[in-house]
């Protein structure tokens, strides 16, 4: 396996990424709008040693007819549910922007990571369609441009509200009944393209002080603001010499962004099914491909192909085999520094977390320390004279 500082995580989408994944037996998919059914799932990726999990969500439905499995339960909810059932794992809910006011969100994830002690990040995504725009009726249809130049003044906001208060605004003196030193709660002031917000918080300075905040790099707008934001990169091209060639790119924008190249990791997608042998996993994933006569070429193309990882032009690095064949493609991703951990996706759910090969965990800590990156300073915090800043 990877040394312990090989960041694996896992990302959960309903039954499993591959949409004909409810139909087995074992998928649970009348439990899928169930409490149990998520902290199942997420209490079996920590026990399993993976270092968090991400929670996919949107405000659109998935598109395809009746084999099709419809609708999600809220990522953030579903997050804060988890809290208190787990102590390791970091929970990293996607929340889209595009039609949730930042104030809301902040105060979202800032909560999460009180709940978790640490634990709490947020994966940043945008709403894009009229179908989505018209479920809210505040305006139209943007292009993907505007979607992310919106997402990054988003992300602006919410992280000067996470400063917004001091690590040590709250006093709590009871001999005068002051709560806070309101001395050391700042307004923002932010006034941009799309949002103007005054502030404070009203929550206080979490654990991390800044939550760990996550950008999928799939193009170009979100790329730009990936380098700009994202503590985590997410990455998935579809070996691991594009890969090893994407996070060189990234490190090098993000010296150009002035920004350290340690001060964000970058994760490598791999979309997993395992079963017992090799041949039966390829069986598995062929029965899902005949359940689904829609399936996306990025599931069904090239699947009945008899190697490992081999994938469609264009998709994700694909893994079809078992916990240990699995154990060597890991150890392979590590060792060839394409990617400073990877995202999980199980095409089935069950299938895989049963049989994830057991990494020893890491010691519970917040998931800043778990990714080796600094608790920063509130950007508001007040300058004591001869310390600096």
């Amino acid at each position: 396996m990877p040394d312990s500082d090989f960041f694996l995580a896992v990302e959960l989408t309903g039954t499993g990424a591959h949409p004909a994944s409810w139909r087995r037996q074992d998928s649970r998919a009348e439990d899928l709008f169930t409490a149990d059914y998520w902290v199942d799932a997420i209490t079996a990726a920590e026990k399993a040693g993976a270092d968090a999990v991400f929670l996919p969500d949107s405000f659109g439905l998935p598109p395809g007819g009746a084999e099709i499995a419809k609708g999600r339960l809220d990522a953030v909810a579903i997050a804060a549910r988890a809290a208190a059932a787990t102590r390791r794992i970091g929970l990293l809910p996607q929340a889209p922007v595009t039609h949730t006011e930042p104030f809301h969100l902040s105060k979202a994830i800032a909560s999460l990571d009180f709940a978790t002690l640490g634990r709490a990040g947020w994966e940043v995504t945008v709403s894009e369609g009229a179908e989505q725009a018209k479920a809210f009726g505040r305006k139209g249809a943007q292009d993907t441009a505007a979607l992310w130049h919106e997402a990054d003044e988003a992300v602006e906001v919410v992280t000067r509200l996470w400063d917004s208060w001091e690590d040590d605004a709250e006093i709590r003196d009871l001999p005068t009944g002051r709560f806070i030193d309101r001395d050391k709660l700042h307004y923002i002031d932010y006034a941009g393209d799309n949002f103007s917000v005054k502030g404070p918080s009203i929550t206080p300075r979490s654990p991390q002080g800044q939550p760990i905040v996550a950008v999928r790099a799939d193009e170009g707008p979100s790329i730009q603001v990936a380098v700009r934001r994202a503590d985590l990169i997410r990455i998935a091209p579809p070996d691991l010499d594009a890969a090893h060639a994407r996070r060189a790119e990234l490190r090098s924008a993000l010296l150009g962004a002035e920004r350290d190249p340690d001060a964000a990791r970058v994760l490598l997608d791999i979309d997993v099914h395992l079963a017992d042998t090799a041949e039966r996993a390829h069986e598995e994933l062929a029965e899902l491909d005949r359940w689904s006569a829609s399936a996306t070429a990025a599931v069904s193309g090239a699947l009945a192909a008899p190697q490992v990882g081999t994938r469609a032009a264009g998709a994700a690095l694909r893994h079809v085999g078992t916990g240990d064949s699995l154990t060597e493609l890991l150890a392979a991703v590590a060792d060839s520094g394409a990617a400073d951990g990877v995202v999980l996706r199980p095409l089935a759910v069950h299938a895989t977390l049963s049989r994830l090969p057991t990494v020893p965990p890491a010691p519970a800590t917040t998931l800043r320390e778990r990714l080796d990156l600094p608790r920063p300073v509130s950007r508001y915090a007040t300058i004591q004279e001869g310390t600096p800043s």
